[in-house]
Order: C-alpha cells, then sequence, then structure tokens
C-alpha cells in the first residue's frame, strides 16, 4: 500500500512537471511570460489607451460626428470630444476587468492563469482593439451612464493610490529604523526630514505669491493655510509620546499634501482673477503642451507603480515565499489598471461630463478642485488613522489601560 501511494505521488509530481514545462514551452513562443517584462507591456497599453482618448477629445470633432450613433449630441461643441474619451475608457476598462477576473487568486507561475497574464500578447491586443471600437457602437445614454458609474471607479483609483503612497512612506521610516540600519540611517532620516520641511514651507510661501494676489481670494487663502494647519498637525500627532512617529513620514506626507494643494489650485479654471497661471494657459505653447505631456505621463506612472503594490492591501502578510510563486497580484495589478481607465477619462473631461475642455488641458475645472481638495483631507485622514490605529489597538488589548 505504502508503495503504491509514493507511485501515485511520484506520478502526480511527474504530471506537475510536464505541465509546467509544457506551459514553458508555450511561454517561448508568444514573447515572454516574464510577469516583470509583462508589466511593462501593460503600461505600455494604457499609455496608448490614454493617447487615443486625448486625441478624441481634442481632433476627433471630425470623425465622430459621422457616427449616426452620436446624435444624441444635437450638435454641442463640445460632446463628441466628451463621449470620445467615455468611449475608449469603456473599452480600457472593459479590457483589464476581463483580465482581472481572469486573473485573479493566481498563486504560482507556469500555470495557466500566470501564462496568460503574462503571455499570448498578440491575442491580448486584438481583444484591446476591439473592446476600444465595440464602444462607438454603443448608444449615448449608455456612454452618459458609464460617465457618472466612472466618477466612483475614478475615486476608488484615488483611494488605492493614496493608502500605497502612505504605507510606503511608513514602510521606509520602520527600514530606516531596522537595528542593523538605525546607526547608519540615523543622519540621512534627519537630513531627508529637514528637506522635505523646507520644501513645503518653500512650496506654501510659493502657492501664497502666485496664487494669491488679491487679500480678496479667500478661497485660496484657505486652501493654502488649511495646507499649513493639516501639516502641523500631522506633525504633532507624529511627536506625540504615544506615537513617537519621528519626523520623516509627516515630512513625507507633507510633500504629498502640498503637491495635491497645488494641483487643486492649478485646476481651477482659466480666466480666475486669482489664478494667474491659469490665465496664461488660455494660450496654448510650448510650457503649455509640456506641461499636458508630463501630467499624462505622471498619470501613467501612478497607475503603474500603484498596480504592483499589492503587499499593503493583504490582510495577512506572508514574508516566506517560494521560488513558485507569483511576483505581485496580477487581479489587484488589473484591478488597479481598470479603475485606471475611468481616472483618466475623469481627468481628460475634468470631472464633468457637460464640462468644455479646452486643447492640451488636463484636470481643469471646479469640481477637478474639489476632488483634489477632498483627496488632500482624505490623505491626512488617513495617515492619522494609520498612526493612531495601532496605540488603539494596543489599549483595546489590555482592558483600555494606556
Amino acid at each position: 500500500m505504502t508503495s503504491r501511494a509514493e507511485g501515485d505521488m511520484e506520478s502526480g509530481e511527474g504530471v506537475s512537471n510536464l505541465r509546467s514545462s509544457v506551459f514553458k514551452d508555450w511561454c517561448g513562443q508568444f514573447l515572454s511570460c516574464n510577469p516583470w517584462m509583462a508589466r511593462y507591456v501593460y503600461g505600455l497599453m494604457f499609455l496608448a489607451a490614454n493617447l487615443l482618448a486625448w486625441a478624441a477629445r481634442d481632433y476627433g470633432h471630425g470623425p465622430l460626428t459621422e457616427l449616426e450613433r452620436f446624435k444624441g449630441c444635437h450638435g454641442a461643441k463640445y460632446c463628441f470630444g466628451t463621449e470620445g474619451v467615455l468611449r475608449v475608457s469603456l473599452g480600457c476598462f472593459t479590457f483589464f476587468i476581463i483580465m482581472f477576473l481572469s486573473t485573479m487568486g493566481t498563486k504560482k507561475l507556469h500555470v495557466a492563469r500566470d501564462l496568460w497574464h503574462s503571455g499570448w500578447w498578440s491575442i491580448k491586443i486584438i481583444l484591446l482593439i476591439s473592446l476600444t471600437a465595440i464602444p462607438f457602437l454603443i448608444p449615448s445614454s449608455f456612454i452618459l451612464l458609464y460617465g457618472e458609474i466612472a466618477h466612483f471607479g475614478a475615486g476608488v483609483f484615488l483611494l488605492i493610490q493614496l493608502i500605497s503612497v502612505i504605507s510606503f512612506i511608513i514602510w521606509l521610516k520602520d527600514c530606516c529604523e531596522l537595528d542593523k540600519y538605525s546607526e547608519k540611517c540615523h543622519i540621512h532620516v534627519m537630513l531627508l526630514a529637514m528637506t522635505a520641511y523646507l520644501v513645503c514651507i518653500v512650496g506654501i510661501i510659493l502657492m501664497y505669491i502666485w496664487y494669491v494676489p488679491e487679500p480678496s481670494c479667500l478661497l485660496n487663502i484657505f486652501f493654502i493655510t488649511w495646507t499649513l494647519v493639516l501639516l502641523q498637525l500631522m506633525t504633532s500627532v507624529s511627536l506625540h509620546p504615544k506615537v513617537n512617529g519621528g519626523f520623516l513620514t509627516p515630512g513625507l506626507m507633507g510633500l504629498y499634501i502640498v503637491f495635491i494643494c497645488w494641483c487643486a489650485i492649478r485646476s481651477e479654471p482659466a480666466g480666475d482673477r486669482c489664478n494667474r497661471k491659469a490665465e496664461a494657459s488660455n494660450h496654448t505653447d510650448w510650457l503649455t503642451i509640456i506641461s499636458f505631456v508630463i501630467a499624462l505621463l505622471a498619470m501613467v506612472i501612478a497607475t503603474f507603480s500603484t498596480g504592483i503594490d499589492s503587499q499593503c492591501f493583504q490582510f495577512r502578510k506572508n514574508d516566506s515565499k517560494s521560488e513558485d510563486d507569483v511576483p505581485y497580484g496580477y487581479g489587484f495589478f488589473h484591478l488597479v489598471f481598470a479603475t485606471g481607465a475611468m481616472y483618466f477619462a475623469m481627468l481628460l473631461i475634468g470631472w464633468n461630463t457637460h464640462h468644455p475642455m479646452k486643447k492640451w488641458t488636463i484636470d481643469v475645472g471646479w469640481t477637478s478642485t474639489w476632488v483634489r481638495v477632498v483627496n488632500e483631507w482624505l490623505a491626512v485622514c488617513v495617515y492619522l488613522w494609520m498612526l493612531v490605529a495601532p496605540m488603539l489597538w494596543k489599549c483595546r488589548e489590555f482592558g483600555g489601560i494606556p
């Protein structure tokens, strides 16, 4: 009986090894099955979708008017561009949702779902092109409904990105506090924290100079001053004796919220007297084009970097990994890109399906401004919770005794 069981086990291992070798052979026929290289291919596909959506918005008015399905626009000047963006976004979203459903839960390399994620590129490119073309045959009412749903999907993307950024900052702090790095990193941590605070203060001063030309610019004064208050609040909580978080994490978080505040004010519509920088964007010049390209690439890079950071969303941390484990969560990776497809649509239409967007502009409008501001406040709330939560759990663990 024992020898028979051993023989069954050996035969099972032989079948498993045979399958693995077959999958490896198939990988060689379809470009590469390297999951790390696959990330860049998906990133390029996502960038291509972004560029196509931008082209549909700024230069697709002529070709899109030829489609009978667009009669619902009733000749509105900006309707075709907005719907073009949403249709491209819907195609990209559908592609990555299909990839999410077909790869989530993948644990091991050299299995069918790993092969599908890291190979078969010719089929997936054809699939993406087809899914991008199909929405152009869908009635406008359904596309506008997708545009409303995309607001929530884009919000989910911002939340995922926010948690990923905060987790990275806290991981960096914990890494520097390890015993083997503590002495070596102490000076570097202090220099980095001081630099972060200095850049924050300089950024706040510059925003006052650029965006508060008159005392009547109360909204901009509120945005900038409140950002300074939030920076002070994060620092005070981090330095509390029971938290003992140090200067590094609030300094880096300060950089993040100052950047979001700057993006929020930059999103104010052109022509506002309190936003002279926006007034300069009325004329398309090389600086406007460069700013647009940088913003587009930054959005793609943010989606790419967030997609591979599935560790911070795992409730159970598994430090022990075997060689045949997948290097990152495939399902999470595609889910981030799916919500990112909704996010880039919102940026290109200013978070408003009835909002006119000028050429070579991105994320402009009062809706965009308030989305950024709320994102900044939410970032501070999540960061403070991540600082205070361990202390609260410890108190509860010991029966409420601090």
